[in-house]
């Protein structure tokens, strides 16, 4: 299997350029179906350990729908197939651009919940419009063990998030084992409150918010992914979501760009279009370098060929 590593403002991206699973030619959403459901075994092998590494995102390039799209795009990490990945989908272009199949200029790539747009300004800046994105609730309650009580929205930014606005600890590197078992106990909480997306998804990214350490900065995030792996970036989806709530609060205006620290320190310079219903057109600009190109070899001999599993 021919892969291709690149790493998003830190947060690293395995793209399968051949050798994945045939999974038809059905729409993009049909064939992420069919990878979560009779691929389960390959996907997670892919990214995680021995093959892959805490964190990583994978991405198979399948042929598009849309014909006007350079490539088609499905996101798994090692707990499950998403719909869409921005620090993924920056990487991807990156990596597109290293393989010579796209240029300078912008360029459309389809996932499976929509078309998306990514603008190369050079061979590692890549500008992504995302999908639509919107806050479904504001202010849900929720009483954590340890913690007290605390208030997230939930939002739609690609993926469905759990946003809160003032952490409970400090987002700084130090706090992050804390970070992330408070993270993981509010996922626990929010499936004992069974709350969800608008048509039951799972809210299974955590997002914790906290000031900027830099004099640039907006703010600082830590995002919990769905493998219970820290985002090393700033999340592009998490980052949509995060702007149709400061659009729905009225504490960003249209086009008006901030900076978004992650925890580690980098960072996305983020901006929004309006859209329709009070959703929002995120736009998000990040960096992306090639790091790896690979033949990747699981030997079905290999007795932790389907990665390591500790639960």
């Amino acid at each position: 299997m021919q892969v291709i590593d690149s790493h998003t403002e830190g947060e690293p991206t395995r793209v399968i350029v051949s050798g994945g699973p045939d999974l038809g030619s059905g729409s993009l959403a049909e064939r992420a179906k069919t990878l979560a459901t009779e691929h389960k075994e390959f996907y997670r092998s892919v990214v995680s350990e021995p093959y892959g590494q805490e964190a990583m995102v994978g991405v198979m390039l399948v042929e598009p729908v849309d014909p006007e799209c350079v490539a088609g795009v499905i996101y798994f990490d090692a707990a499950a197939v998403i719909g869409m990945c921005g620090h993924g989908t920056i990487g991807v272009a990156a990596t597109l651009a290293h393989m010579g199949k796209i240029g300078v200029g912008t360029h459309k790539i389809e996932t499976p919940v929509g078309v998306v747009e990514v603008t190369l300004s050079d061979a590692n800046t890549v500008t992504v419009k995302n999908v639509e994105s919107h806050r479904l609730h504001k202010g849900v309650e929720l009483d954590i063990e340890g913690i007290g009580t605390i208030f997230g929205d939930i939002a739609y930014g690609g993926n469905w998030f759990f946003i809160v606005d003032n952490s409970p600890i400090p987002v700084i590197p130090s706090n992050l084992r804390n970070l992330t078992e408070i993270a993981i106990k509010i996922r626990h909480a929010i499936q004992e409150k069974q709350l969800t997306g608008t048509d039951g998804e799972i809210l299974d990214h955590i997002v914790l918010y906290g000031p900027a350490l830099t004099e640039n900065g907006h703010s600082r995030n830590f995002v919990l992914c769905p493998d219970n792996a820290y985002d090393r970036s700033p999340c592009g989806t998490g980052s949509s979501a995060r702007l149709a709530c400061l659009a729905a609060d009225g504490r960003l205006a249209p086009d008006e760009e901030i900076l978004q620290e992650s925890t580690i320190g980098s960072s996305y310079r983020l901006r929004y279009l309006p859209s329709k219903e009070g959703a929002v057109i995120p736009i998000i600009t990040g960096q992306a370098f090639v790091t790896k190109e690979a033949t990747l070899i699981i030997n079905p001999n290999d007795p932790l060929k389907n990665g390591i599993r500790l639960s």
